[in-house]
């Protein structure tokens, strides 16, 4: 099929597509807003790293618990003006963020980035359906999402990078103006998508949550947690250990971005066969970065197998979710999941910070990912033994 052969309704419904996913790349980039920004926050606001920290896990325990709710309160509603409101609300709490005079106003615009998080991403996932032919929902439904794995490993890169010449704030107030003319975007090109009341099947109960699910999940928890308590410290850790510069950080991290394309395109082609081995080298390539990282230094080299390694992780997950066959409910049990254990993963890294030493949390990110590499081993085994 040439170019001539795509009716303007074809083309329409592959820009509303489009227009979702940098809606879940924007949702996504702005949760991770702080990773890069630590630093300079917890320094203008006079709060420590660790209680910093505290903005990465709000928005993701709000996020987790938000998707089921609007999921459930907001059925019935039109999913064009449900995203669109969220959109809008993501442009407020950043503007805000932007600024807060004090560490209590941008927590709470922190509380209101994850209401916007869960239930964009909650309504987003199952779009694919209602946007393109049946023959087509793989490759829609895999673009939407690819917004959220990009925007894990570039988000962070990109806010650091802005903020290096224009200082934190001009960070959060970018990602505000872009959630604003987004906003618009979707105003201008989703169709209307009627709310519809979940349909009820016979086994939809019994399967959903099914025993390869939870393994699943759990190894979510495991890897995600993980990164997130060593990689929310970054930037202090790069500044106080390895003595480097805003420019080399800013530097590192955007390499780190494009490393970690790299593997999610790399890691999806691989994981769409047999997503398990793949996730026990990604999660082998975590461990190894970050205790290196801890013993020896090198960030460069460190932070581009780091990058690499967890910019697969989350395409990874996703395929091994529709292996398991969870469906929609498996779905929004994964976002919940994965917001629950950035939130995890931010607090238990700070609580590590602030007790032991900023070295510290990058142990904790490495055995989490070892014993998340071990239960996918395991699960392996079991399901081929028949157990």
């Amino acid at each position: 099929m040439t170019i001539t052969d795509v009716s303007p309704a074809t083309r329409a419904r592959w820009l509303a597509v489009s227009s979702v996913a940098v809606g879940t790349f924007t949702v996504v980039t702005s949760e991770m807003l702080p990773v890069g920004l630590l630093t300079s926050i917890a320094a203008t606001l006079e709060v420590s790293d660790g209680t910093a920290g505290l903005m990465m896990s709000a928005p993701g325990l709000v996020a987790a618990v938000s998707a089921p709710v609007l999921a459930l309160t907001a059925r019935r509603l039109d999913r064009r003006a449900i995203l669109i409101g969220l959109m809008a609300l993501l442009a407020v709490a950043n503007l805000v963020g932007a600024f807060a005079t004090g560490y209590p106003v941008i927590l709470a615009a922190r509380v209101l980035t994850g209401v916007s998080i869960g239930g964009f991403w909650a309504f987003a996932a199952g779009l694919g359906t209602r946007l393109v032919p049946e023959r087509s929902v793989g490759r829609a439904t895999s673009i939407i999402l690819s917004g959220v794995s990009v925007a894990s490993v570039l988000g962070v890169p990109a806010a650091t990078f802005v903020s290096s010449f224009a200082g934190w704030r001009s960070a959060f107030a970018a990602m505000g103006v872009v959630a604003l003319a987004l906003a618009a975007v979707l105003y201008a090109t989703l169709p209307p998508l009627p709310g519809q009341a979940p349909a009820q099947t016979p086994g939809s109960r019994r399967g959903w949550l099914s025993g390869p699910l939870k393994t699943v999940l759990v190894m979510t928890v495991l890897v995600v947690s993980g990164h997130f308590a060593a990689y929310t410290y970054v930037r202090p850790f790069l500044e106080q250990v390895s003595h480097a510069g805003p420019a080399l950080v800013s530097t590192i991290l955007l390499m780190y971005g494009a490393a970690g394309v790299a593997g999610n395109f790399a890691a999806g082609a691989w994981a769409a066969r047999n997503p398990k081995p793949v996730l026990i080298a990604l999660a082998a390539l975590i461990a190894l970065a970050t205790a290196a990282l801890a013993s020896i230094g090198l960030p460069l080299v460190v932070l581009l197998v780091w990058g690499f390694g967890y910019g697969g992780v989350g395409v990874t997950l996703q395929l091994w979710i529709m292996r398991s066959g969870g469906g929609e409910l498996g779905t929004a049990l994964f976002v919940g999941a994965f917001n629950v254990s950035i939130a995890l993963g931010a607090f238990a890294g700070g609580r590590v910070v602030d007790g032991v030493s900023i070295s510290a949390v990058m142990w904790l990110g490495s055995g989490l990912a070892v014993l998340t590499a071990v239960v996918a081993g395991i699960w392996g085994r079991s399901r081929t033994s028949g157990s």
